[in-house]
């Protein structure tokens, strides 16, 4: 199997492949999407995390984040929603170690139960009764 971070599959955004993109990030449709249309904003410079990005970066990110958000809404009136996050460490689920942010079109029925959204990470976590 060949390693993605030797060399960093991120870094090269022509082999990523580049749906949009701006002066410090591009936006890549996932190669194992959740969902159909699932895509990748990744910054430009190599950074590990999310929690290494500078504010101009998280605001590239962002700005993408919504550019493909509505691009992929145009392209499919089935999504109903939508689920972005990022894994920040191996323990975390994190293979790829470059900063990548998930952009996850919803449709409904996509799940039985979708209560707790990106709480499933823990599956005892997602489902939760409230309290009051």
């Amino acid at each position: 199997m060949k390693d993605p971070n030797n060399p960093c599959l991120f870094c090269n955004s022509k082999k990523a492949g580049v749906a949009h993109e701006n002066d410090l990030a591009y936006a890549s449709y996932d190669t194992y999407p959740v969902s159909h249309n699932h895509c990748l904003i990744i910054p430009k410079r190599h950074v590990i995390d999310y929690f290494e990005l500078t504010n101009e970066e998280l605001i590239a990110c962002n700005d993408l984040i919504k550019i493909v958000k509505q691009q992929v809404v145009n392209k499919d009136e089935s999504i109903r929603a939508f689920n972005i996050g990022t894994n920040a460490g191996k323990i975390a689920g994190q293979s790829i170690m470059h900063c990548h942010i998930h952009l996850i079109p919803r449709r409904e029925g996509d799940v039985d139960n979708p209560q707790g959204g990106v709480r499933s990470v823990i599956p005892k976590k997602q489902h939760y009764k409230r309290k009051i």
